[in-house]
């Protein structure tokens, strides 16, 4: 069932409180009327919470947004980080249902939503998403491959390894032929070791590396790891900029990987612009739904159709429940 039990009221505080010591009974003749004066809070809660429930599941909407389950995409714009993409999708969804979201953040759960992997506030495309039993899949999609499409810009660093940061370094790139840019990419393909940049989502202590360094706090860098690039392409050299095609396995940066090739041509780099173009089976033309998509009926209709790519897609066919991003539709703001 969606819910079994009362939402944050703990089973013991469901006992009818003691009668009075002074006063008639509430089943004396004339007081019936008054017998909720001794009911128990936790009791006029519980049939409060169920009543509401009840409320939302005769309503058509609510009763079909409930029942979604599995995955679907969508497209994440750039400026927005991925947990406020998902929270406005959460709220269009429950506007549409005629489901209040509630002030609480302690509430037991609804409905589950939660997205595959975390896309930089900077870049945008596909963001997979899931919902129901579909959260307990995310974990194969956050370790799964992706693909993107990424501009970098030669003979400047900055110290996020991207156009958002602030310049640390000026080098000479006049010298770097198309072909020195091909050579080079033939070393980062294939299982490589990487360091992860100091602004990302990795943790210290449960703080992400980004948010101490914002707070002016010294942050080491991570030991260098092994990630996969399965391929590598040079797409376009105009100088400074170059387009790469990039697909990597989980835990791979694309900050990382322009900046070290940069290094590697005896200059420096930083990602201007990066695009998710593929994440699993999910594409960023056929599969991503734009902000006016994100309805109960196109979303149900995605759901169906991405069934069969699950069933073609080997790491979905096993479920999974660690690193899924899970979070509760009518109550969480991330």
């Amino acid at each position: 069932s969606i819910l079994t039990e009362t939402e944050g009221v703990p089973s013991h505080s469901l006992k009818t409180a003691r009668p009075r010591k002074a006063g008639p009974e509430p089943s004396s003749p004339g007081l019936r009327g008054a017998s909720l004066a001794w009911a128990s809070p936790a009791r006029s809660m519980a049939e409060k919470v169920h009543g509401n429930l009840g409320r939302v599941m005769a309503n058509p909407a609510a009763t079909k947004l409930l029942s979604l389950s599995g995955l679907f995409a969508v497209y994440k714009p750039k400026g927005p980080t991925s947990a406020n993409v998902l929270n406005q999708l959460k709220e269009k969804l429950l506007a549409e249902a005629g489901i209040q979201k509630c002030a609480r953040k302690r509430k037991k759960q609804i409905l589950k939503i939660g997205h595959g992997g975390t896309l930089d506030s900077a870049a945008a495309g596909v963001l997979v998403v899931g919902i129901g039993k579909g959260t307990k899949m995310l974990s194969s999609i956050l370790a799964g491959s992706k693909k993107y499409m990424a501009i970098g810009e030669l003979g400047r660093a900055t110290d996020t390894l991207d156009a958002t940061g602030k310049v640390t370094e000026e080098k000479p790139y006049d010298q770097i032929t198309k072909e020195d840019l091909e050579r080079v990419l033939q070393k980062f393909t294939g299982d490589i070791m990487q360091v992860p940049p100091l602004y990302s989502a990795l943790k210290r202590d449960g703080q992400r590396l980004s948010s101490l360094m914002k707070k002016g706090e010294a942050v080491e860098a991570k030991p260098a790891r092994p990630v996969m690039v399965y391929s590598l392409s040079l797409q376009n050299f105009q100088p400074p900029l170059f387009t790469l095609d990039v697909e990597c396995g989980g835990g791979f940066y694309v900050r990382s990987l322009v900046s070290d090739i940069g290094k590697e041509l005896s200059s420096c780099a930083n990602l201007q612009e990066l695009t998710r173009t593929k994440q699993g089976p999910f594409t960023l033309e056929e599969h991503a739904l734009h902000e006016d998509k994100w309805t109960i009926d196109e979303i149900a209709e995605s759901l169906e159709h991405c069934m069969s790519l699950l069933a073609v897609e080997p790491s979905l066919k096993k479920l999974k429940t660690e690193h899924s991003e899970e979070s509760t539709v009518n109550c969480e703001d991330k």
